[in-house]
């Protein structure tokens, strides 16, 4: 059962998904299609690693990373946030600005964001 969510959800585009392969590709197809082939490729590299080590922690923390993602996907708070922040490091990256405390700031940002993502799904 998915946490009660801590925010409000008027901002979501679809419920939060369960913490399944299946449930979370559907959910990634609805609010971020473009990275279904990263899905797939690092839940191979998850379930490869997983036979190698004799373990299942790579797949639990496939599916971890998978929904705090799609978190951020289907959350508009949480994704105009991540976006902003990642604007801003582009524009560094690019030459677009020189302004290291802006860098830091979006740097804060995204751990914020991901930390809030992570809680959300983690309950």
């Amino acid at each position: 059962m998915a946490p009660t969510p801590q925010h409000d959800t008027s901002d979501e585009l679809i419920p939060r998904p369960e913490r399944s392969a299946g449930a979370l590709r559907a959910a990634l197809a609805k609010v971020a299609p473009a990275r279904l082939e990263e899905m797939q490729r690092t839940m191979d590299a998850a379930f490869s690693q997983a036979i190698d080590e004799k373990s299942l922690t790579p797949i639990q923390a496939w599916l971890l990373a998978w929904s705090r993602d799609i978190e951020i996907a289907r959350r508009l708070d949480l994704r105009v946030r991540y976006e902003r922040a990642q604007d801003v490091l582009t524009g560094y990256d690019k030459g677009e600005h020189d302004d290291e405390e802006a860098v830091n700031n979006a740097l804060a940002e995204i751990s914020a964001v991901l930390d809030d993502a992570q809680r959300a799904v983690c309950g």
